[in-house]
């Protein structure tokens, strides 16, 4: 649950990407063992229909549009790849709608939905959860949605919850009390961010008297003021079948399935208010710019320029005109900013909405820069284009980046379902991004120049410098064990809780055997073929033709093990540098071969290897395969983008240490694992400063070989014509000698019990972690241990730590557990950002969860909804291709069984309740846990 206002991410219209951000949040969070986001599979009926050309797509042919009498608008579409179903209620209400006073009542009533109803009066995310359903919902401007993806023979059980709370919602007094301190822990979670308080005060200004001037989630002074009769009258007047769009899309007999949808839904009552049509909007844009002068690190630059509505003619254009801003490297801005040194970072997106839109640039400025400069150069740069005028090379470049990236972006069935429903709450038409697409594909070169010089003329920005002050010493205050605080009551017997969960789940239509289903559909289709060349290099292809793209994946131990301490940060220079230069082509060249087919290729150094991640459409599959080939090869690190590299590295780090999550981890890990440990080591800014372009090229030659590598393909390819272009390209690869390897010595615990609380100036919500030396992923009781994570902590709801921290207590905002399982390592942490007020409670809450699991155990109903859920999840993520790319790869990489990826779910089902409880008893003993907090100071609360 969550909310979107800001999006630096993504150049295609808001209404195009906007769930590719809502997959990007729950990535944070997802444990490397139960990825959970659900998606389309690799039958051969195809869910994406394609003519000759990949290009000329349609995911809409067979969407089926009915309205009920009662108003409930029903979007459906048979995809019969795997017997998985998405079903997502959309209602016609955000924060546009909101004004000062009540600023965030719809992010607070969609954090009620999850409270229970008259009918089932326990935590819905239980009950989804109980489904193996992956739910969850957000609020955004226009509309406040909820979305579950599941299989199959769950749809009858998903609509009947969905139904339940669209009409029966328990809202009370202290329910509400619990769910506005989780509130404001997310809102001031979205304070401590420089650049979520620059874009709302740019924001506040162009809009000053409407609800797009107002922070989506609502300010904590709104929040704190809303009332039970608030919340209720709010729920009763936009709640209504004809207020909202339900979606079904997946494995379902569409007929049968809408007399359904007409027996739960079709009885509920119309609202007494007609939908308001959005009202003529105008902007304001202040004549001088916004400063913030606040605790932070490194200076921001926010430009927000007014746009027309989403169904303006204008719209594709100023899609084609952002990719040729700042599209990649060879986009405008980016060499006029980033090559010149005056920015590390510049992001742009069009945010298309119903009343109006806007541009919205953001820039990251290199060190010692000043703002006033680049946002001059900003403007006389656009200035200068429009008299130049740009290039029929440049826009095609952009035109194929956009299409590519919805073909990309609309693999699975929930994107799909959410483009629909988007797209014609948005644009009263859920065909709405096919016509973008095609007018895309009309735009030309003097359009893009009509458009500049219509829209973004120096007068016509809104302007924001951020500006940081000076920031306080860390301060880092140790103690042996944790501080006291108040007794808290934890929810009484986890065996009545578990019941009463059974007690109100809606019942499944056949679906004793579904598990069976997935898994044998699974087994028989999950068949990875094996190429291994003589250099080493292991290479694994799995054909999927339910979409015209392919992925990438790929492993070299290249990565931060072998970094030394006085040279920190040297595999991520060496990784982040292979694109910029090999001995046949120069970055731009580079840059422009994957950018003009809207393919990407990435290079990401991790703890115990470098990640390798791509895509691309199916046409462009060699030009993938020869990109990587030529950089992991031939790179040559050219100085001056090595130089460029080191300076976003260093204003990265600089960012980093005054962010939370950042530093709460790089303290956590520091004090699990001694100084003469590879984790203890990490980057600072000498370190990176102290690294020589020779060494880069030393560290490059020595740790990147075939014999270390493993690639991985999943896509629409031949395998004998994969086969070839990849023996072609890496057969000839030699190198002498064995790799180097990494000796990690035993950890021996000596604080055990500590107590870290780094203090940030400025920020006000404090991020803890706790945890202990955890196992490795090849460890045989890994499979009792994601058993019982799943029970602690798996999830923010359903888990004991969210029943209690989070749902009860409302003392965090999201509280998570894992047992992240590397290959020479292993880490068990929980996470969770809290109040500084309510963090000593929070972790107080915490240790005597953990005492509990830790003494008395779990139930075997808990350990039966762990393992159907776990399975669930797994069974229905690998038919989403980078989750099934990254499954394949690491498998390789920890030196699993082939047959992994179809025993995996056999493995779960076997874990017994006595294993489960002997796990607990090994690796859970809140007694040795280093406890870290990082942001405000928090006080002690001696007893």
């Amino acid at each position: 649950m969550f909310v979107i206002s800001g999006f630096h991410r993504y150049r295609v219209p808001l209404f195009l990407f906007i769930f590719s951000l809502i997959a990007v949040f729950f990535l944070k969070f997802l444990s490397s063992n139960s990825h959970n986001f659900m998606t389309a599979t690799w039958e051969h009926s195809q869910q994406i229909f394609v003519s000759e050309k990949t290009n000329n797509l349609t995911v809409t042919n067979n969407v089926e549009k009915t309205v009920l009498e009662n108003g409930l608008t029903v979007l459906t579409k048979e995809v019969h790849n795997a017997p998985v179903v998405t079903v997502q209620v959309w209602y016609n209400i955000g924060s546009a709608k909101e004004s000062p006073g009540i600023n965030g009542i719809a992010h607070q009533l969609e954090h009620m939905m999850f409270k229970g109803t008259k009918n089932r009066p326990v935590q819905f995310g239980q009950l989804f959860s109980a489904l193996g359903s992956d739910s969850n919902a957000f609020t955004s401007y226009e509309q406040t949605a909820y979305y579950n993806t599941a299989e199959r023979d769950k749809l009858k059980a998903l609509l009947e919850l969905e139904a339940d709370r669209m009409q029966n919602l328990l809202i009370d007094p202290q329910q509400l009390a619990s769910e506005k301190r989780v509130v404001i822990s997310e809102l001031r979670g979205y304070e401590n961010s420089p650049k979520y308080r620059l874009k709302s005060a740019v924001m506040q200004s162009v809009f000053p008297e409407h609800g797009y001037g107002l922070p989506t989630g609502g300010t904590q002074a709104d929040v704190e003021k809303l009332t039970v009769e608030q919340v209720r009258e709010y729920y009763q007047k936009f709640y209504n079948p004809d207020h909202a769009i339900l979606v079904i899309v997946g494995d379902f007999q569409t007929a049968p399935t809408l007399e359904t949808v007409k027996d739960i839904f079709g009885n509920l009552p119309k609202s007494q208010q007609p939908s308001q049509l959005p009202k003529y909007l105008t902007s304001q844009v202040p004549t001088s710019p916004i400063v913030l002068r606040e605790p932070g690190a490194g200076k921001l630059l926010q430009m927000i320029y007014p746009l027309p509505d989403v169904n303006h003619p204008d719209v594709p254009i100023l899609g084609v005109m952002d990719y040729i801003l700042t599209g990649g490297k060879n986009s405008y801005l980016n060499q006029v900013l980033v090559k010149s040194g005056l920015a590390s970072d510049v992001s742009a997106h069009v945010a298309s909405l119903r009343a109006i839109g806007w541009y919205d640039l953001s820039v990251s400025a290199a060190p010692n820069q000043d703002l006033q400069k680049i946002s001059i150069t900003i403007n006389n740069a656009i200035t200068k284009l429009v008299k130049t005028g740009v290039t029929v090379e440049e826009v095609e470049r952009a035109k194929n980046q956009i299409i590519a990236s919805v073909i990309l972006n609309r693999r699975d069935i929930t994107s799909q379902g959410q483009q629909f429903a988007n797209d014609l709450l948005i644009a009263n038409d859920y065909r709405y991004t096919e016509r973008y697409l095609e007018n895309v594909r009309k735009v030309k070169a003097e359009d893009v120049i009509a458009v500049i010089k219509k829209y973004l003329q120096p007068q016509a920005a809104a302007v924001g410098f951020f500006e940081p002050g000076e920031n306080t010493k860390d301060e880092n205050n140790q103690s042996s064990s944790s501080s006291a605080a108040s007794e808290e009551n934890l929810t009484a017997g986890v065996t009545v809780t578990a019941s009463e969960v059974m007690k109100y789940l809606p019942s499944t239509v056949d679906g004793s055997n579904n598990l069976d289903d997935l898994n044998n559909s699974n087994n028989q289709k999950i068949i990875p073929q094996r190429l291994t060349l003589v250099n080493g290099l292991r290479v694994l292809l799995l054909p999927d033709k339910s979409s015209p793209t392919v992925t990438l994946g790929g492993y070299i131990k290249a990565g931060k093990e072998f970094d030394q301490a006085e040279k920190a940060g040297l595999a991520s220079l060496v990784a982040a540098n292979l694109m910029n230069g090999t001995k046949s082509k120069d970055t731009l060249a580079i840059a422009n071969i994957l950018e003009a087919r809207g393919a990407s290729l990435d290079f990401t150094a991790q703890r115990e290897g470098v990640r390798i991640q791509g895509k691309s459409l199916r046409e462009d599959l060699p030009i993938l395969l020869e990109t990587m080939t030529d950089v992991v090869r031939n790179s040559t690190f050219p100085a001056q983008e090595l130089e460029i590299s080191r300076q976003q590295a260093l204003n990265m780090l600089n960012v980093d240490l005054n962010d939370p999550y950042e530093v709460a981890n790089r303290k956590f890990i520091q004090s699990l694992y001694p100084q003469n440990h590879p984790l203890h080591i990490f980057p600072t800014p000498k370190s990176i400063q102290q690294i020589k372009r020779k060494e880069v090229i030393t560290f490059k030659q020595k740790h990147y070989r075939p014999d270390t590598m493993v690639l991985v393909l999943v896509g629409d390819f031949d395998v004998e014509k994969v086969r070839s272009l990849i023996e072609n390209q890496f057969g000839d690869w030699r190198v002498n000698g064995k790799p180097p390897m990494v000796k990690y010595p035993p950890i021996v615990m000596t604080d055990q019990g500590m107590r870290v609380n780094s203090v940030l100036p400025g920020k006000s919500q404090a991020v803890t972690y706790m945890g202990y030396i955890g196992i490795k992923r090849q460890d045989p009781r890994f499979y009792q241990a994601l058993v019982l994570n799943q029970i602690l902590g798996g999830d923010t709801l359903s888990s004991r730590l969210g029943a209690e921290v989070r749902d009860r207590l409302g003392l965090t905002y999201g509280i998570y557990s894992n047992f992240q399982g590397g290959k020479n390592i292993g880490t068990f942490l929980i996470e969770m950002q809290t109040n500084p007020e309510d963090t000593n409670q929070a972790i107080a809450t915490t240790r005597k969860l953990l005492k509990q699991l830790h003494q008395h155990g779990v139930t075997a109903q808990e350990v039966e909804t762990a393992k159907n859920t776990l399975m669930s999840n797994y069974n229905i993520s690998l038919s989403k291709p980078e989750q099934l790319t990254t499954r394949m790869l690491m498998n390789e990489v920890y030196g699993l069984n082939e047959l992994e990826l179809r025993t995996f779910g056999e493995k779960i089902q076997q874990v017994s309740i006595n294993e489960v409880n002997e796990a607990a008893r090994q690796l859970l003993d809140p007694d040795k846990f280093v406890v870290v907090t990082a942001g405000p100071a928090i006080m002690a609360q001696h007893r």
